[in-house]
């Protein structure tokens, strides 16, 4: 058995985030994480809100992460 449940790991390497209305894909989801925790940690108000969303998906093992309202 797993130690850690399947749900939660990235079925891929690859994903892609919506950050302000810019799209990008990236291959290295570790890479997209540390990116967006970093943003996170350094911006206030919105901008950390935005930032917090996405990390929050990455967090979560999605392939497409968004800022934007679904």
């Amino acid at each position: 058995m797993l130690k850690t449940p399947e749900l939660a790991m990235p079925r891929t390497r690859k994903v892609t985030t919506v950050y302000n209305g810019k799209r990008e894909v990236w291959t290295d989801y570790e890479e997209a994480k540390a990116y967006f925790l970093e943003l996170m940690m350094s911006t206030e108000g919105e901008e950390h809100e935005r930032a917090e969303c996405v990390y929050i998906q990455l967090l979560h093992g999605l392939e497409k992460c968004s800022d934007e309202d679904q």
